[in-house]
């Protein structure tokens, strides 16, 4: 039976994100989440990073965690130091640290695609790259038109489209830029001391392009928290390819058919208790655009007058509006019940 759980805060003292947060930005309400826990007869210890004492025993502790998408990423750094050093000391970290470190990462999210075994998940074809002069060895493989994407980033921030080399080469030199203006200095003092020195790339900041997907007018975002499925269509805006930041959005009564098994299907695959993904659909098959197990928006939740469950081979549509901190806390619980977890001392 589980008996605890942990929930590491930020600095803030904020554990994760809700869309409708009071006041702003402040994540979801702590009080609510830790007497839906008693509910279940869970205690819960609320702490902050620095406060893990890693001499103590972590071995089968359940913790929650929240990360950051801070300007260059520094903060969400910090996080994922503590997280994978808590899960190499046997702690079961919600979600896992694989899933902490592809957030705001597009980069190691297209490397956990490509190295899964489903084909599902790779219906899109990337490329990473750490610098422009990586991209410049290789460009002549890639095909045209890509779409490119910085690292970091959300609801489209980053994402352009690019029709030919050429133009590839403007994107991808500026969005890569990498800008210390001492350490450059330095660098170039090296190669006048030093000849046959290799300057350091000014155009560091890593990047993917990915085959553009023709066709794809909308995009479907699903929240899933454990057995409930959340659905919000978004359709993209008169000349442009991208849905995600458009504000053309609607709850759909009608979606096209599969798309919440094909939805499960990516869900059971990364083994979490609430995932987020963005799903689009060419007319034959569904793209796995992108996804999050931790800090998504919960816009979708929040605002959505119904949700869909599976039951037995259909999906049943239940008209009832939800809140995401009892909808979270109840997926832990049934996560943990269904892989049999516990922790009672």
């Amino acid at each position: 039976m589980l008996s605890s759980i942990t929930i590491l805060l930020d600095y803030k003292g904020h554990f994760t994100s809700k869309w409708a947060a009071k006041p702003y930005r402040s994540g979801m309400d702590l009080d609510l989440i830790k007497s839906e826990f008693n509910k279940h007869g869970v205690d819960v210890d609320f702490k902050f990073y620095p406060e893990i004492d890693f001499n103590g025993n972590f071995k089968d502790k359940i913790i929650l965690y929240t990360s950051a998408e801070d300007d260059k990423v520094l903060y969400k750094s910090f996080v994922e130091d503590i997280i994978y050093a808590l899960e190499l000391k046997g702690a079961r970290i919600l979600p896992s640290y694989k899933l902490l470190k592809a957030h705001h990462n597009k980069v190691f999210m297209e490397i956990l695609r490509d190295s899964s075994p489903n084909n599902k998940l790779k219906n899109v074809q990337s490329n990473y790259f750490g610098t422009k002069e990586e991209f410049l060895r290789f460009q002549h493989k890639i095909n045209h038109p890509i779409i490119i994407k910085t690292a970091a980033g959300a609801s489209s921030l980053g994402v352009k489209k690019s029709k030919s080399l050429k133009e590839s080469r403007k994107i991808i030199n500026s969005i890569s830029r990498s800008k210390n203006r001492i350490y450059e200095f330095i660098d170039i003092l090296r190669a006048i001391r030093h000849k046959g020195y290799k300057q350091e790339s000014k155009n560091r900041n890593k990047f993917i392009t990915q085959n553009f997907l023709p066709g794809l007018t909308k995009d479907w975002k699903i929240l899933i928290f454990w057995d409930k499925y959340y659905i919000l269509e978004r359709n993209a805006k008169k000349n442009d390819f991208r849905a995600s930041g458009s504000g053309l959005i609607r709850y759909p009564e009608t979606v096209p058919d599969g798309i919440f098994d094909f939805a499960k299907e990516i869900f059971d695959e990364f083994d979490q208790p609430y995932f987020a993904m963005d799903i689009g659909f060419d007319g034959d098959n569904f793209v796995l655009i992108e996804f999050q197990a931790l800090n998504f928006g919960t816009h979708t939740l929040d605002t959505s007058p119904f949700y869909y469950k599976k039951e037995d081979k259909n999906w049943v549509k239940y008209t009832e509006t939800s809140l995401a901190e009892i909808e979270l806390v109840s997926s832990v619980v049934k996560y943990l019940k269904n892989k049999k977890f516990t922790n009672e001392e």
